[in-house]
This record gives structure tokens, sequence and C-alpha cells, in this order.
């Protein structure tokens, strides 16, 4: 397995991750047992870099993960997330105040099961908090040898510099593809210059790169990405369109559009990790078998010309989701 190093943490993970979120209902139905087997088959294959987060399914992300982690905890990093919340009337909020940073991390180890935290992230910025206060007191939660190292998602350049200060952010997770690249690759110029890794989530356009997307009918009921502008009315068509010239590539390339895609991101430097999602065992070795895919110059290129800044239609989340990304 190929790894990468998360900026200066000296924590090494797979230079393909595994994202869980899926594993806890938000794209249809999951079922517990076949996760934790796709969890295991993962790590069989060298995949060490398991990303969760509280908010997956409101705890049953990490306790899912808990339960895999028995007796495989040796070699496995794994990353999680605070900071966004539910009220008993349903609605969601952020909170990165300093007393609730610690609060999370005792409820986030107790759901894994585990005595650390590898990569803990501020899933979203509060707007309402600094951000100085807020890594200050994740930074006392390295002190107490709860958490291994630091990361944010979905942080602005310039909230990741601050926050730098305070402490060392090893990666920050942003959605970053070739379908959406503005404020992946904005975020990727800031965390180069700071020595910071980028952890790209949603790397297939939350399945839209895949080419199995044509339409509204090829996601289930209850799916949350029916929600999503980019799967809506004209957004979804001119998209679809996009996949098309990328899966005439893959076909050149001799792979799928998913292992071109992810092949092209691996392309954008080594302080690149991709954590695609999944729930099937197929999935997992299609991803992998992008670490086959050899791209020159040329076809970096190339594939970049097919999606420019700013060619992925529809906005990356609903309009209330916007308000509390990159911040």
């Amino acid at each position: 397995m190929e790894m990468r190093t998360l900026g200066g943490s000296g924590i090494k993970v797979s230079a393909i991750g595994l994202g869980l979120m899926s594993m806890s209902g938000i794209y249809g139905n999951a079922n517990d047992e076949e996760s934790i087997r796709v969890i295991h088959y993962a790590l069989d294959k060298g995949i060490n870099f398991l990303d969760s987060s509280d908010m997956y399914g409101w705890g049953h992300n990490e306790e899912l993960l808990g339960k895999a982690l028995k007796g495989r905890r040796d070699g496995v990093i794994v990353a999680t997330k605070f900071g966004q919340t539910k009220g008993a009337d349903g609605k969601q909020g952020v909170d990165g105040s300093p007393a609730y940073v610690l609060r999370a991390c005792e409820a986030s180890l107790k759901r894994l099961g585990i005595d650390v935290i590898d990569v803990y992230y501020q899933h979203r910025v509060d707007p309402n908090v600094p951000i100085e206060e807020t890594v200050g007191a994740m930074k006392r939660l390295v002190e107490a040898g709860k958490v291994r190292a630091l990361a944010l998602s979905e942080a602005a350049p310039g909230t990741i510099r601050r926050a730098h200060k305070i402490h060392p952010i090893c990666a920050v997770q942003n959605e970053y593809s070739l379908l959406y690249r503005k404020e992946g690759e904005e975020t990727l110029a800031a965390t180069r210059e700071l020595g910071i890794s980028l952890v790209a989530y949603a790397p297939l356009g939350r399945s839209m790169l895949t080419g199995s997307v044509k339409g509204k009918a090829d996601l289930p009921e209850g799916d949350r990405r029916l929600a999503h502008p980019r799967f809506q009315g004209e957004a979804l068509d001119k998209n679809v369109k996009i996949v098309k010239r990328i899966e005439e590539i893959a076909v050149e390339k001799k792979c799928t559009p998913s292992q071109l895609v992810l092949a092209w991101l691996l392309a954008q430097g080594k302080d690149v990790v991709p954590i695609p999602g999944t729930k099937r065992k197929q999935r997992v070795d299609e991803n992998l078998g992008a670490l086959d895919v050899k791209l020159s110059a040329a076809d970096v290129k190339r594939i970049s010309e097919i999606a420019p800044v700013g060619a992925g239609a529809g906005l990356r989340y609903p309009p209330e989701g916007l308000k509390r990304v990159y911040l």
C-alpha cells in the first residue's frame, strides 16, 4: 500500500482512505453487520485510514466503528469529527465552544471504545466562537493524551492559518473532486504553504463521477442526495454530460471512471489523500485500483480540462447546508 504522511504529524495513512458516512443511512439503508465486514475487508486490503464523525447517524457511525475495531485497533488511524449538533426540535447547529469540545471528545471516545483518537477534526467552524478558542481546547486534548493530531473540516484559508498558529494542524478536509474544484484548490494552496495535508472527501462527487447516476431514478428513496442541487434538473443533466467525457478517457486508460478521477486526485500531490466512502466490498477493490492507474502530466491536463474550476453544476450543498461550510 502506498502511504502518505499527514502534515507534520508523522502519522502515515494509506494513500486512499475509507469514508464511513454511508454506513449510517445517509445514502439509503445500510446493514451494520455488512458494514463491519466491509471495514474489515478494507483493513485487510491495506487501507488504514478510517473516517467517521459523531454526527453520522448521530453517534451510530462511531459505535459501528467501535465494534469493527475490537481486536483490530493496532495500526488503524481513526479519524472522527465534532462540532455539528442537533437540538431536541431536530434543528441542526454548530458548537465550537471549549466546554463542548471536551464533552464531544469524551463522548466519541466512549462510543469508539478506544483510549485515543488519532486525528480529531472540527467538523464545521463555529462562526460565533473564535477559532483560536476552539483549537485551544483541542490542543488541551492532545496534551491530555486523548488525541494525537488536530484537523479541520470545511475551514477557509484564513481560518486555517489562524488555527495553525495555536497548534499544528495536520490535515484539512474539504470536498475536492474533478467536479467540484474551486474551494478544494483554494484550500490546497493554503495547506501546501503551511505543510498541511488535504483530505479530499466526496472525491467521487457523491457518486456522480462514477457514471452510475444518469437521473434521479438512480438514487434510492430517502437518499440525502435527492436534496442536493447537483442532482436536480438542468444541473444534473450538465454534470452527466461531463461524466460522459470522463468515461471516454476511462475506456482509453482501461479503468473505470471512479478509478480515473481518483488517480487524477492522487496525481495532484503526495499531500492529497482522498477518502471515498462506500458500504460495498467491490467498491473498495475498485477504488484501490486507482493506485494502479498511471497518468502522465499530459493525461492530468487533459482530464482537468474536461471539468475546469467551476464546471460542476449546482451548489455543493442545499442552501441551508452551505451556511456552515468553508468558513
